[in-house]
């Protein structure tokens, strides 16, 4: 299994996105199904009050051991690499046990006349995290060795069951919304584990039976020590390797690694805090009431697709990238060039072209906000805040693009102490965040929430890059070129603003198929020049895409 780490984190990307694409698509039908039978209510007790609880265990309990143990992956101690990764179980024990008694004894729980059974959503939550916990070693190999497709199929798996679950309960019984919530969790949780370990027993045994046919050597493996000989070695001979073992004459864990997690465990506190930072206020403070989080939820949902389905895994994919091709704690000079100039390629046609989809978001998003919120909830949506709630959002979106791609690269290369400094970076924008969400929630309502965190993202866009500048100071390497696109296709992008806007107001009310066909047109024009003056990577693409269809055949 020879490792293309950059052929392998597109196509990662590429799954991961096609993935998302169906699973929003499944969840945006799933949730305006929804709408008809569960009140704005219950929606803001489960998607604000009961997924922050889960986005917070889990966070914390595992995102710091996959960044650290995604580093290198050629030069682990796999034993130790495992070891290491079962602390997150107990380490989710803790603190599904201490958030559970904060959201059952701390927070204001919500009126039974909205739902009696929030404490047994609590619970779920908890016993789900812990589950998921398990299934952490298998996971983390499978990204490591590259089985690109295993994720996207199990996770696909997984919101298949969840959804076959939760909406034939809701339907039959529509005020136990949260129990159909609870049992769709962990239901779909113990597939997901159960599914992982089943692959894994199955592809093991497979190879073990090709190896002895082949005569290729002892299977023998090493209980004490199972670093890889070489890159082809996949160093699990059976499911009791994913288990914590005792290793002769060597530490149980690999100490550099350890301190690795513990600098990125202490920055992924801060970083929940930025990520989730409205639903904490809203929770922590009742700045909004359920009702109020269920319509703001509703909004987000719709206008972070593209955050959600492009974005997050191409920043996966490219984490991934940037961590094996780059070195942590040697100078740009000192390390191949070769690698360096393609990771430079990469990371310059990376932000040039999110950067561009970001403004592509904000300029069509400020005139067919109100048509998506009509289509996917009716005239309901659009009396009200919603629509300057999704026009604001566009705005988020083309930060949150930008600082996804520049905030990956700096985490991806930062060597141990530029981590640790970053750490303050985060702590004092995680503060100023809080004090901003709710400034701003007081004086411009939901709207703030969104002003606040395009605050905070300008703040880690602003960090990210002195650092990529630093990073190639003093080489002929302009990585950030990437960030402003072209001019013809900035000049293009405001005649369709300009176009969309007036569209809009004459025809929205009374044509809105005019209206839509006005976009559809002023969409392909920006796209044309797009590809016009991104040409070389567009051939590029396509010469890939080529190469790839003659070897399929």
């Amino acid at each position: 299994m020879a490792k293309n780490y950059l052929k392998s984190s597109l196509q990662n990307a590429t799954f991961n996105i096609i993935f998302q694409v169906l699973f929003r698509c499944i969840t945006f039908f799933l949730n305006a199904f929804v709408l008809r039978y569960v009140s704005q209510d219950v929606i803001g007790v489960m998607n604000v009050r009961l997924l922050l609880l889960e986005s917070t265990i889990l966070f914390l309990s595992r995102e710091a051991f996959r960044r650290a143990c995604l580093s290198k992956t050629s030069e682990h101690s796999w034993r130790q690499v495992i070891n290491l990764l079962w602390f997150t179980v107990p380490l989710c024990q803790v603190l599904s046990m201490f958030f559970g008694y904060v959201w059952l004894h701390i927070l204001v729980p919500p009126d039974t006349s909205i739902t009696p059974h929030y404490n047994l959503g609590v619970w779920a939550i908890c016993i789900s995290c812990v589950i998921e916990m398990c299934c952490e070693p298998v996971y983390l190999t499978a990204q490591a060795f590259l089985f690109v497709r295993l994720k996207i199929v199990l996770e696909t798996i997984y919101v298949i069951v969840r959804t076959v679950t939760f909406v034939p309960l809701v339907i039959y019984s529509p005020d136990k919304a949260v129990i159909a919530f609870s049992l769709a969790q962990v239901l779909s949780v113990c597939v997901y584990t159960f599914s992982y370990y089943l692959y894994f027993y199955v592809y093991i045994g497979n190879r073990n039976r090709h190896l002895l046919s082949c005569k290729r050597g002892s299977l023998h493996c090493q209980n004490e020590n199972h670093r890889m000989s070489s890159e082809d070695d996949f160093p699990f001979c059976s499911l009791r390797d994913f288990l914590p073992m005792r290793i002769e004459n060597q530490p149980i864990i690999d100490y550099s690694l350890t301190k690795l997690t513990w600098s990125f465990f202490k920055q992924g506190i801060l970083k929940q805090v930025l990520t989730e930072g409205e639903r904490y206020v809203m929770t922590l403070f009742s700045v909004l009431t359920f009702y109020e989080q269920g319509v703001y939820d509703i909004v987000n949902n719709l206008g972070s697709l593209a955050a959600r389905f492009i974005f997050r895994p191409i920043e996966e994919s490219s984490y991934f990238y940037f961590s094996q091709m780059v070195a942590r704690d040697t100078a740009v000079q000192a390390q191949d060039q070769k690698h360096i100039s393609e990771t430079v390629y990469v990371l310059k046609h990376l932000l040039r072209c999110i950067s561009s989809f970001g403004l592509v978001i904000l300029v069509f998003g400020q005139s067919y906000s109100k048509l998506l919120l009509f289509l996917y909830g009716g005239q309901t949506l659009i009396t009200g805040p919603g629509p300057l709630l999704m026009r604001t959002h566009c705005l988020a979106v083309l930060f949150l693009a930008v600082n996804g791609i520049t905030e990956c690269y700096a985490l991806a290369t930062m060597n141990t102490s530029q981590l640790d400094r970053f750490n303050y970076v985060m702590a004092g924008l995680s503060v100023s965040f809080l004090f901003v969400s709710w400034l701003f929630t007081t004086v411009f309502g939901g709207v703030g929430f969104i002003f606040a965190n395009c605050c905070n993202m300008l703040a880690r866009i602003i960090h990210s890059i002195k650092f990529i500048q630093t990073h190639y100071k003093g080489t002929e390497y302009k990585p950030l070129g990437g960030l402003i696109p072209n001019y013809n296709f900035l000049f293009v992008l405001f005649l369709s603003w300009s176009i969309t806007c007036l569209s809009e107001r004459y025809f929205f009310d009374s044509f809105k198929i005019i209206h839509l066909g006005v976009g559809i047109v002023c969409f392909m024009a920006v796209v044309i020049v797009w590809c016009y003056h991104e040409r070389e990577l567009v051939n590029l693409a396509i010469s890939k895409y080529k190469e790839r269809s003659k070897k399929e055949n």
